[in-house]
């Protein structure tokens, strides 16, 4: 039986939101927030014990073990990032939000060869792709993996690594990490991501002569060029083999199969 997000809520909130607690003789937060940001570690231990170090996800155990998930899910739901959270914990929030909710609608149709064979089964008006079914909850807004994505990380945060940390449950996808993205290791996090992403020959194959590079370097081009920068700047921060103004770029055919152990 499913257990019920609204039921796992309560008890996830005392579990797994770091307390605010007032400073003494003042009365107020001793670290002046209003909301404290959410704990990943559930999620976390998660990953570590379903994922694999090359990102491939044990969808069978996970099926077959769904409550912590749960758990969490209600958590995210109930707990939206606030103004005061940093932006290291806003981003670290909505990446782990997009790569959990995209386990959750994999497990509500699992088994499947392609996470693109749930648009088949899609049956709502006007909706037409799995990323565009709004089938979960945040701060009590109905959302999407799109609007996580596009209208959400994005619009509001504009750094482009971000399409090396969220994973659409594809091989051709950045890996999965077997751990929970966090503030404190944000950044570290997406240079690794970065660098795995473009020296891994099954996602992008870089020679000094021709590239044959990611769609995500095509479908994104536009975040890569912002701020005076380029695809071959990004590419060349990450891949240890160099590209130059006459490296003939091609793009590598995307294979949607799912990332699955």
């Amino acid at each position: 039986m499913r257990i019920s997000l609204a039921a796992v809520a309560v008890a996830a909130l005392g579990t797994f939101v770091t307390p605010v607690v007032a400073s003494a003789g003042t009365g107020a937060p001793a670290n002046s927030r209003a909301v404290a940001a959410v704990d990943h570690s559930a999620y976390d231990r998660l990953l570590k014990k379903y994922v694999s170090a090359k990102g491939l996800v044990n969808y069978k155990g996970l099926k077959a073990d769904q409550e912590e998930l749960n758990k969490y899910l209600a958590l995210l739901s109930k707990n939206k990032p606030a103004s005061s959270w940093s932006k290291a914990e806003q981003m670290a929030f909505w990446i782990n939000a997009y790569n959990a909710y995209t386990i959750r609608l994999v497990l509500d149709h699992y088994p499947i060869g392609s996470i693109k064979d749930i648009g088949s089964k899609i049956k709502i008006p006007f909706v037409t792709t799995p990323w565009a079914i709004k089938f979960f909850s945040i701060g009590g807004e109905k959302m999407s993996l799109d609007n996580i994505e596009h209208g959400t990380l994005r619009k509001k945060y504009d750094d482009p690594r971000i399409h090396f940390a969220l994973v659409c449950a594809s091989m051709s996808c950045p890996r999965l990490r077997n751990e929970a993205y966090t503030a404190d290791k944000l950044d570290k996090q997406l240079e690794d991501q970065g660098h795995d992403f473009l020296n891994n020959p099954a996602k992008n194959k870089v020679g000094k002569d021709a590239a044959q590079l990611s769609k995500y370097f095509d479908w994104y081009k536009g975040d890569w060029e912002k701020n005076g920068q380029s695809v071959a700047k990004w590419v060349n921060k990450y891949s240890a083999t160099k590209m130059d103004d006459k490296t003939k770029i091609t793009y590598l055919d995307y294979n949607w199969q799912l990332n699955e152990q």
